[in-house]
């Protein structure tokens, strides 16, 4: 392997650590004290825990489809639309009813970043992929990997619209001269979900890269449809700071003075790390900005209400996902390009290890749990804070997330009493102002 990567102070100390013997993961099913989780599809909607990841355009097989909301959120297009069968099946595997890891006797384990078999950087072993995609291009390079070894038949994944390149959807690559075309990060609503059925039906072995809480349900699913794990042979994700809607990205478009109809190019990240966020229109204009520009204001991130209560930012359904590694989470120059590398599965290590031995891939030294906390601090907040907010929650009669081996419990020992009251507080505060409810399409 080769070296790379800076050495990081461990500002959390020992306290997760200690906390190792507690790690009871299979068992711990989470709800608190008379919580309870949304019964619908018009619940989960309403109470703004849906994500929009598509599972009801697949369930429904495209009956009913994701449409884009006046708030910039991807939501079903109607809520009383589905049988009974299909509201049950998507109930059994919605995000915004229940969070479950994904287990697979790793050997080791942590607090905050839950089972794994290996931590390390990594990159692209291709240059020009490396350079064009995010961080360090990882899972653009296991996607091409898995297709060039012919391990998979297509990778269902996310790209821009070429019509509102702005916008995402969900696309089915089958060479990794389509992946390339359709790699780089996607700050805004995407329903990769909704191509899954279109999959499933092929009975092809195939690859998803998907967000975590995407991951989650099609875990989940695979426990009422046995065609999931019989085809799905890879799950690749992202360690997910939050889902976006619309209007951050239409906010940047305001400030360059550009209409959404007069884009060709709207790019987030790539082409350095972590690169320009840059749009191009018909006319041959080009704007440009910043990461840490586009960044900058967190209350106009614009994050989905589930991102805030969100039990699985880091992938513990996948088998592998890719996280940046800039120190205190923020990029102070452009550099060659870095992703960490969480491998959670034997399926994941197989294939990390074929994609080394191909030239594919590139892992350097590994990384600890307290630099990835050190990478990610705004992760170990939200999952210390986690419990709190759900019991806030259960206090205001709003329905929260199940969540099943994901350690909530004893995450919030690690949280002194005043903060755990502060957050359980204002989610209270929050949910009586109405600030997490949605309105329902019929």
């Amino acid at each position: 392997m080769q070296q790379i990567g800076p050495a990081v102070t461990n500002k959390l100390g020992d306290k997760f650590t200690e906390r190792q013997s507690l790690m009871e993961q299979q068992s711990e099913t989470i709800l608190p004290d008379s919580g309870r989780t949304a019964t619908s599809v018009a619940e989960v909607v309403s109470s703004g825990l849906c994500i929009g990841c598509g599972l009801c355009e697949a369930v429904t097989t495209g009956r009913v489809p994701m449409q884009m909301t006046e708030y910039g959120g991807l939501r079903p297009s109607s809520i009383n639309k589905f049988t009974k069968q299909e509201e049950d099946k998507i109930l059994a595997a919605c995000p915004g009813i229940i969070a479950e890891l994904r287990p697979d006797n790793a050997p080791n384990t942590d607090l905050i970043w839950g089972s794994y078999f290996s931590m390390n950087y990594g990159w692209a072993g291709d240059a020009e992929r490396r350079f064009a995609s995010s961080s360090g291009g990882v899972l653009t390079a296991l996607g091409c990997h898995l297709l060039k070894t012919k391990k998979t038949n297509f990778i269902l994944h996310v790209g821009p619209d070429p019509d509102m390149p702005m916008r995402s959807r969900w696309v089915m690559s089958r060479t990794a001269e389509e992946v390339q075309r359709n790699a780089g990060s996607r700050y805004g609503p995407v329903a990769p979900l909704a191509g899954l059925e279109n999959a499933l039906q092929r009975e092809e072995r195939f690859a998803i890269i998907a967000k975590p809480c995407d991951l989650g349900a099609v875990h989940r699913l695979s426990k009422v449809d046995d065609r999931v794990d019989r085809v799905c042979v890879a799950r690749l994700t992202l360690v997910c700071g939050g889902q976006s809607r619309l209007g951050k990205s239409t906010a940047l478009l305001n400030e360059f003075g550009v209409l959404e109809s007069e884009l060709t190019l709207f790019r987030y990240r790539g082409f350095g790390n972590p690169g320009r966020t840059r749009v191009e229109t018909r006319d041959g204009s080009a704007f440009e900005t910043t990461y840490a520009e586009f960044w900058k204001e967190e209350a106009g991130w614009d994050y989905e209400t589930r991102c805030k209560f969100c039990p699985d930012a880091l992938g513990e359904a996948s088998d592998i996902a890719a996280t940046d590694v800039w120190p205190g989470a923020n990029p102070t120059k452009e550099d060659a390009g870095f992703n960490g590398v969480i491998c959670r599965t034997q399926a994941g290590k197989d294939l990390l290890d074929g994609a080394v031995a191909g030239d594919d891939l590139v892992l350097g030294d590994p990384i600890t749990p307290r630099q990835f906390d050190s990478f990610q601090p705004h992760q170990v907040r939200r999952k210390l804070a986690l419990r709190a907010r759900f019991q806030g929650l259960a206090q205001a009669n709003m329905p929260m997330i199940e969540t099943v081996g994901l350690r909530l419990d004893k995450l919030a020992e690690a949280l002194d009493a005043h903060h755990r009251q502060e957050e359980t507080s204002a989610t209270i505060q929050r949910a009586l102002a109405g600030r997490f409810s949605e309105p329902l399409r019929s």
